[in-house]
């Protein structure tokens, strides 16, 4: 307990999966946290419950693409707590299409959450940090980004630009203190991964690629992203995590 005690630390896309238990917890290990998810009612389900467990928490539907909700949320933020010591750019989604088959408007919107809203989040999340005197940017990325990726251009040119833009922010701003590393998860069952999994050829084709021989879980995320965001990592920066039970060693 008290990994992150003192901490504020922001979690997009928590209104369930991997963002959930992210939330929850940074929250058990004493940050307080502001959850963040277009899904309201989820949203303040997250709230409820880590306030009912005794921690402290804010939440806010919150859609990353809107540059303005992203300095809302951050003022409101600061208001609050004063100060932002972790920020976690975990909201996403995915596409299963071939690159033939998709459409301008597909790419721009894997993009716009994937990337653009990461984009976002950094940019008003900094200078909070400079003031603070330091803080730690944790990116979810995917093996799709460090491998690519077989039916799922868009979504794998968006998880592979956030790997590296993770390393222009590390460059950038360790002069301030600030560290930014990026997550690579493998095959974790989660709400998004439930229509996948439910065909098992696809679970078997999943199970056979990951040396582990099994699937990953939200929680497993959530070890790293609690490492990354306390001072036990203090030294890590530009830094790719594979989560993956050995995906990405093949």
């Amino acid at each position: 307990m008290g990994r992150v005690s003192g901490k504020v630390a922001i979690v997009t896309g928590a209104a369930g999966g991997m963002g959930r238990e992210d939330a929850l917890l940074l929250a058990k290990e004493g940050a307080k946290v502001v959850v963040t998810d277009i899904q309201e009612e989820k949203v303040n389900e997250v709230v409820d419950q880590i306030n009912q467990s005794g921690g402290e928490a804010i939440g806010f539907r919150h859609d990353v693409t809107s540059e303005e909700e992203w300095i809302r949320i951050i003022d409101e933020t600061v208001e609050k707590w004063g100060k932002i010591d972790v920020l976690v750019n975990n909201a996403g989604i995915s596409l299963a299409k071939s690159l033939v088959d998709t459409t301008a408007q597909d790419w721009d919107k894997v993009m716009s959450i994937n990337l653009t809203g990461g984009f976002f989040g950094i940019k008003h999340v900094i200078p909070v940090m400079q003031k603070n005197g330091g803080g730690s940017i944790i990116n979810i990325s995917s093996i799709a980004g460090l491998t690519g990726s077989n039916g799922a251009g868009p979504y794998t040119a968006s998880k592979g630009a956030v790997r590296l833009l993770t390393k222009a922010i590390a460059i950038d701003y360790g002069k301030d203190n600030i560290r930014c590393n990026s997550i690579h998860p493998g095959y974790i069952e989660t709400p998004m991964t439930k229509d996948l999994l439910a065909d098992d050829q696809m679970t078997k084709w999943f199970l056979s690629n990951t040396p582990l021989a099994r699937l990953g879980k939200a929680e497993n995320i959530a070890a790293g992203v609690l490492f990354l965001a306390s001072d036990e990592s203090s030294f890590i920066t530009g830094a790719e995590l594979a989560i993956d039970g050995g995906v990405s060693a093949r």
